[in-house]
């Protein structure tokens, strides 16, 4: 099965270490640090300190680079590549966590904190709640999701999760919400109910995969797997950095209508 087929049909694909990774990663580390340490992005650090968010933390350029580095490369660019999906980037989300996570997000219910805790937070995203009913719109459809870790970390401290088989499941839900209403209208209407009921049939139905990674690993996730991060294990050690990924999501060309398309 080639890795296109793999994003297909299970909704996440691994990269197993690849030298072209190595620099970029060791290139950006510097960078990520910095940004985790900067005053004016505190409060990215959130889950009362084992999480850092890190939404568009990393400087990187439209290609990649970052701290001397040149452009990103690797298979799993190349696979991008052919497929006709590689876009522009934006400054990375740099995703770090730490023993002891997850400790309840800031105004975090005990509801949604028992939802972090046993099911890793598992969520599509662009999918985004608003308003103080957390209701849920899709308003950033992302075209594809690139993760690169930056640090060495044991398996079972708080890998990437991801439900095999997730995509179609949400896709039909989905869709099923927003039939009614012409293409146009898609990012305004209220799918959470569908959402919700979609991703109860993906807990029933699909394998939940941990996916812990190496540093010159990649993991490339479709726009609709369902995913989260494992709680960290007693026991389970990391570098000094924590557990750190840094994820790509480029917005998806053609907005809500193209991200909801059988591919």
């Amino acid at each position: 099965m080639t890795k296109s087929q793999e994003l297909a049909d299970l909704g996440w694909c691994l990269f197993d270490h690849d030298p072209k990774l190595v620099d970029w990663a060791l290139a950006a580390l510097p960078s990520a640090r910095l940004a985790i340490r900067d005053p004016s992005l505190a409060h990215l650090l959130q889950c009362e300190g084992t999480w850092f968010v890190g939404l568009d933390a990393l400087p990187n350029d439209t290609e990649g680079r970052i701290g001397g580095s040149g452009p990103l490369q690797g298979h799993v660019v190349d696979v991008l590549r052919s497929a006709g999906v590689w876009s522009d980037l934006h400054p990375a989300q740099i995703s770090a966590t730490y023993p002891g996570y997850p400790k309840p997000r800031d105004g975090e219910t005990p509801a949604a904190f028992r939802y972090r805790l046993k099911r890793d937070a598992a969520h599509i995203d662009g999918i985004i709640a608003t308003g103080p009913e957390r209701r849920r719109f899709i308003s950033e459809p992302h075209a594809w999701i690139l993760g690169i870790p930056l640090s060495e970390a044991d398996a079972n401290a708080a890998p990437l999760v991801v439900w095999s088989g997730s995509p179609a499941i949400i896709r039909h839900g989905l869709l099923k919400a927003l039939s009614p209403y012409p293409p146009t209208q898609w990012e305004s209407i209220d799918v959470t109910d569908a959402y919700q009921s979609a991703r109860r049939e993906v807990f029933e139905t699909c394998p939940r995969v941990e996916l812990p990674m190496k540093p010159a690993q990649a993991v490339l996730l479709h726009r609709l797997a369902l995913h989260g991060v494992a709680p960290w294990q007693q026991g389970a050690k990391a570098s000094a950095d924590g557990r750190m990924i840094a994820y790509f999501r480029p917005p998806m060309p053609g907005g809500v209508s193209a991200w909801l398309e059988p591919n």
